[in-house]
């Protein structure tokens, strides 16, 4: 608890000079927030811009003959490396898992690669292993392929790892961040922040009545569900890094419009809720890693509503607000009291090393 009674967790993110003239990188360059897409967009997509790259979807969609198909990329640095509801091990199979499944594709085949520091426990690194091959089993993925390197003593944190996955596109669908469209209706699979508060909790020692857990898991299930009710689904998004409040920010960037949601209608657990407010944190920014944001027309809502429901990773589905045509790429929030504030993206991070 020292860590809260020094305020380095209440501070909250703190951005000294301009987004521009960071000399170094920063672990809030890694946070989701207006920092990494600053050095995404002028470090990485500035020399390797293409067609499959420029959307920056949750993976790339490539035509290989008559075939469509998703390729997705991963790396996992999560602090601790056990948590409650999950591991480094699977967080890192759901992950890319989930990545595929937002680009509406079946996810297939999986690498990875581990970077493990000298001095890990054996019986660790097994937890992880075992971790990972039960949840590709769940997931309906193998693992094909893979890479070990070993780095000195306080080199490294344990262990991160890399996932890489490709998987097949379903037909007759086109998922893609620009395809919002106003009037569509804004879905929310279930509670958020769960898997971010969870993590912290452990992390810094904190103890609660109600034991908080992550929700990692792997959602191609429930999107194979959700694209058998409506195959036009316009955008699909798993709100990790930077949380639903970044994944909307993104969406509304990509598409050139507004999103205007409803804070009452977000699912958030009690528990979660009043962890946030006792650590000074918004959980619109808190990261989840089982849930998704689906952008669908409005039309076609209530039916996937209760394709959600029905399943078992849906069952808090819930309609959170609406895209609107202004002000493009900008998200705004009806409060609990009726007022609307602007839900900005973060420029520097609230929880580093979350997955």
């Amino acid at each position: 608890m020292n860590d809260i009674q020094s305020g380095d967790l209440t501070s909250g993110p703190v951005c000294p000079i301009p987004i521009s003239e960071y000399p170094q990188v920063m672990l809030a360059h890694g946070g989701g927030g207006r920092l990494s897409q600053h050095l995404i967009r002028t470090m990485f997509l500035s020399q390797f811009t293409s067609d499959a790259l420029r959307p920056l979807h949750d993976g790339a969609l490539l035509q290989v003959g008559n075939m469509r198909l998703a390729f997705s990329t991963d790396s996992y640095v999560i602090r601790p490396i056990f948590f409650p509801g999950g591991t480094i091990g699977d967080l890192a199979v759901n992950g890319t898992v989930n990545d595929l499944a937002m680009c509406g594709a079946r996810p297939l085949y999986l690498s990875t690669g581990f970077i493990i520091e000298e001095g890990l426990p054996m019986e660790d690194l097994w937890r992880v292993v075992v971790a990972m091959q039960a949840a590709a089993k769940a997931a309906g993925v193998t693992l094909v392929t893979g890479d070990t390197k070993v780095v000195d003593r306080g080199k490294g944190d344990k262990i991160f790892i890399n996932t890489s996955g490709i998987g097949l596109i379903h037909a007759g669908t086109f998922i893609n961040p620009a395809r919002a469209t106003p009037g569509d209706a804004v879905l929310i699979s279930g509670r958020i922040a769960d898997h971010g508060i969870a993590v912290l909790s452990v992390r810094e020692g904190l103890e609660f009545a109600t034991q908080l857990t992550s929700d990692t898991a792997p959602l191609n299930g429930l999107v194979d569900a959700m694209l058998h009710v409506c195959p036009d689904i316009h955008v699909l998004r798993d709100p990790t890094r930077g949380g639903l409040a970044s994944t909307l920010n993104e969406i509304a960037e990509s598409s050139a419009t507004g999103i205007r949601i409803r804070e009452e209608s977000i699912p958030i657990a009690d528990e979660v809720r009043g962890a946030c407010e006792m650590l000074g944190f918004d959980p619109l920014y808190v990261a989840n890693e089982g849930k998704l944001v689906a952008i669908v027309p409005s039309t076609e809502a209530d039916d996937l509503l209760a394709a959600m429901r029905a399943h078992p990773l849906g069952r808090e589905a819930a309609l959170i607000g609406h895209v609107v045509p202004t002000p493009p790429g900008v998200v705004t929030m009806e409060t609990r009291i009726g007022s609307t504030r602007i839900v900005d993206m973060l420029s520097g991070e609230q929880l580093p090393r979350i997955c």
